[in-house]
C-alpha cells in the first residue's frame, strides 16, 4: 500500500512524494514571459516540498492564449524565462512539470479581477473552435477551425514541447480540460462538426490523439507524459465520466503516463456538486477500469485526506491548488501531521 510520502515514479522521473502544485493560472505575463512572480510562485512551491511543480496553463500560440497576461512558450525569449525558473524549482529536490495549453473559444478575455469579459477593439484577438459556437451570451462567435488550422494547432503543441524539453522540463501535461480547446473538440455540446474530427467518440477524440503523438514525437518514453481532462461536463447531452474511461484506455496505449481528472468548463452555469474531493471518484473509476495512473484533483485540502486517497488506490497523485495558495509549506506540514519525516532546505531546517 503506498501512502502519500512514498515516491511515484512517472517514466524515467521519479517524484519524491505524491503531491502535485496543480496548474494556476497567475494572469501576471507580459508578451507570455514568466518573470519574477512566477519564479517566486512556483519557486516557494518546490522549496515547500512538493514532489511535482506544475507551471500555469502555458500557451502554445499567441492565439491560445485566455488572456493577455497569460505565459507562453512559443518564443525563444519565453523558453529563456522558463528555463530559469525550472532550474531553480529542480534544485529545491521538485520536479518540474509545464502544461501545454490552448484557449479555443475561451480565449481573448480580461485578467479575472477585471472581470474576466471578452475583449474588445484593439486588445482582443479571433478565438478558435471546432465549431462557431460563442461559449456564452456576450462572447463573439469563435472562428471553426479548417484542416489547416488545425494541423497548426497540433505543430505548435509540438513546437511547444521541443521548447519545454530544451528549456529543461522533466514532465508534460496537454490540457484537454475546462473547456479549452481540446476538451471542446471532445465535447458534443461544443463541437457539431460532421467531419473526421467531430460526431462520434472516435471522431471528437481525434485531435487530443492526434496533439499528444505529436508530443510523443518530440517528448519520447520514458519521458512522462500527462493529460489533465475534464471527466464531465455536469450537463445534460455532454462529455461524460463513460466516454472519459474510454478514453483513457485510448490514451494509455498513445503512451500517456497518468491522467489528471478534474471536470466541467465547457458550458457555463453547469450545477457542479463541489464539495471536499468532489472529483475523487473519476481518478478512481478511470485508474480501476482503464488501468492507468491517474491523479485527483478538487477540494483535497488536508493531509489526512489526502493520505487516504492514495491509500485507498483511488489515485496515484493528488494536485492541490488553493490550499498551495494558502501554504506553500502544504507538504511539509502534512509530514509532520502523518510522522513522516522529509527533508528540509538547510536555510529552513529551524523551522522542521
Amino acid at each position: 500500500m503506498s501512502g502519500l510520502f512514498d515516491p511515484l515514479a512517472l517514466g524515467d522521473v521519479v517524484l519524491r512524494n505524491r503531491i502535485a502544485v496543480s496548474p494556476m493560472c497567475e494572469y501576471s505575463a507580459v508578451d507570455g514571459l514568466p518573470d519574477d512572480w512566477h519564479l517566486v510562485h512556483l519557486g516557494s512551491r518546490a522549496v515547500g516540498g512538493a514532489g511535482l511543480v506544475f507551471t500555469e496553463a502555458t500557451a502554445v500560440s499567441p492565439e491560445g492564449r485566455i488572456s493577455p497576461a497569460d505565459t507562453g512558450i512559443w518564443n525563444d525569449a519565453q523558453q529563456a524565462a522558463w528555463a530559469r525558473i525550472v532550474a531553480f524549482v529542480a534544485s529545491q529536490g521538485a520536479a518540474a512539470g509545464i502544461q501545454l495549453a490552448h484557449a479555443g473559444r475561451k480565449a481573448s478575455t480580461d485578467v479575472p479581477w477585471r472581470g474576466g469579459k471578452p475583449l474588445h477593439g484593439d486588445a482582443a484577438w479571433t478565438a478558435l473552435a471546432p465549431s462557431a459556437i460563442p461559449f456564452d451570451a456576450g462572447y463573439p462567435a469563435p472562428s471553426a477551425l479548417d484542416d489547416a488550422g488545425i494541423a497548426k494547432v497540433i505543430a505548435d503543441f509540438r513546437a511547444a514541447t521541443v521548447r519545454a524539453a530544451a528549456a529543461g522540463f522533466g514532465v508534460i501535461e496537454v490540457h484537454a480540460a475546462h473547456g479549452y480547446l481540446i476538451h471542446e473538440f471532445l465535447s458534443p455540446l461544443c463541437n457539431a462538426r460532421d467531419d473526421r474530427w467531430g460526431g462520434d467518440l472516435v471522431g471528437r477524440a481525434r485531435l487530443l490523439r492526434a496533439v499528444v503523438a505529436a508530443v510523443r514525437d518530440a517528448w519520447p518514453r520514458p519521458r512522462p507524459l500527462v493529460v489533465r481532462v475534464s471527466a464531465t461536463d455536469w450537463a445534460t447531452g455532454g462529455w461524460d465520466i463513460d466516454e472519459c474511461v474510454e478514453l483513457a484506455r485510448w490514451l494509455r496505449d498513445d503512451g500517456v503516463d497518468l491522467v489528471d481528472c478534474s471536470s466541467g468548463g465547457a458550458v457555463p452555469h453547469a450545477k457542479v456538486p463541489v464539495a471536499p474531493g468532489y472529483q475523487v471518484p473519476f481518478a478512481a473509476r478511470i485508474r480501476r477500469e482503464a488501468g492507468i495512473a491517474t491523479g485527483a484533483v478538487g477540494l483535497i485540502t488536508t493531509a489526512a485526506q489526502a493520505n487516504a486517497i492514495i491509500e485507498r488506490g483511488e489515485a496515484d497523485l493528488v494536485l492541490l491548488a488553493r490550499e498551495t495558495l494558502r501554504d506553500p509549506y502544504f507538504p511539509r506540514r502534512a509530514a509532520a501531521e502523518l510522522g513522516v519525516s522529509i527533508e528540509a532546505p538547510p536555510q529552513y531546517r529551524r523551522a522542521w
